[in-house]
This record gives structure tokens, sequence and C-alpha cells, in this order.
């Protein structure tokens, strides 16, 4: 589990294919002395499995699955990414509940600066539009972002300079491809309103 708070940008210096999967190698600033083999850690808002470390750099593997649906299908060395270690007990819940599991690749549409601000715009897939609320919450690359405006299957948000300096979002430009993961707990509503339905109709 994650919050979305990026706590670094790390870069993918190394990517090995191995069969249907792949193996990446990223460098990362952050103190790793605390973590341990098969610890996750959120990639880009990916949870990735740790398998393996080095000074300054740690190890995930690239499931078929994951190079399917994620941004990391086009992975190559020198990409940048947003780093998140998973939330431990006490840890402070600053962003929203995410979990990781990217629902789907979104592009950018827009990009244009608002004062110290930037907004940018996205186009999610149509099957992901009815979770994209007007001030809901949404993963980014997994930061935690609140949607400005959305209308079908584009949305908008503000980047504030914080969010510029401290994630490799402030780089993204029209045609750019991000990893997307919607609101859980509007996938849990959903849920709960088709079983209802269905309850009802066998009633």
């Amino acid at each position: 589990m994650f919050t979305g708070i990026i706590q670094d940008v790390g870069e993918i210096v190394r990517v090995i294919p191995e069969g249907p999967q792949r193996r990446i190698t990223v460098r990362t600033a952050l103190d790793m002395g605390g973590w341990h083999l098969g610890d996750s850690v959120a990639v880009d808002g990916c949870c990735l499995t740790v398998t393996g470390m080095a000074e300054g750099a740690f190890e995930a593997v690239l499931s078929p699955e994951t190079l399917a649906v994620t941004v990391f299908g086009e992975a190559r060395a020198g990409r940048r990414v947003n780093l998140e270690p998973a939330l431990r007990v006490g840890d402070a819940l600053g962003g929203h509940i995410v979990t990781g599991h990217v629902d789907g690749v979104a592009t950018v549409e827009e990009a244009r600066a608002a004062g110290e601000h930037r907004v940018l715009g996205f186009r999610a897939p149509e099957a992901l539009a009815r979770y994209l609320v007007r001030k809901g919450s949404v993963a980014v690359n997994g930061a935690s972002l609140t949607v400005n405006d959305v209308d079908g299957a584009r949305f908008s948000v503000n980047l504030i300079p914080h969010t510029l300096a401290h994630t490799n979002l402030g780089a993204l430009r029209p045609g750019d491809a991000v990893n997307l993961e919607t609101d859980l707990l509007g996938r849990y509503v959903e849920r709960m309103m088709q079983c209802d339905a269905r309850t009802e109709a066998g009633a």
C-alpha cells in the first residue's frame, strides 16, 4: 500500500530481457538500510518487488502483465522514475490510498504554465472514464493528484511547484504516456452497486 507521496526520483540504469519478462535496475538516493528482499516499492506508480540490492540501487522484475498494462513495455535505461517505498505501520497517509496496481496508460494532451504551477491534460482509456471524478483523487506515475476538471475520458490536474521539483511530472510533454491508477474507492462502490442490482433482480 502507498500514499502517492513521491520520495525520490530515481533512474532506470539497466534493462535485461529474460524471456517474456524483464529485469530492471533502478538507481536511487533513498536510504535502503532497512529494506529487505521481497519488499515492495512503487516505481512510477507500479508496485514492484525488490529482488536484488546493491549500494544505491535495487533490482525488480517486470512481469508480462506489467509490461502489457503499464508504460514499462517501452522501458529504457535513462528513464527517470518516481519512487515510493511501501507504507509501514504508523506512517502518515499524506496523499490517498494507492495500491500500485496500474489500471492503464494515459496520454498527455496538454501541458501549459499557470504562473508557478503547471497544468497537465490527459486522455485516459475510455474504460476508466467513469472512475475519474472532479476533485477526486488519481495517481499519475504514482503521484497522488487531485482531478481539476473531467470531460469524458479527458481530465486535467494542477502541479504545484513542490510536485514539479520532486517528481518526474514536470518533464512531461504532449504525447508522453503515463501510468494511471484511479481511486480504489470508486471501484468498490461500483462493485457493491452491481451486486445490489443482481440481488434485487433475483429477489
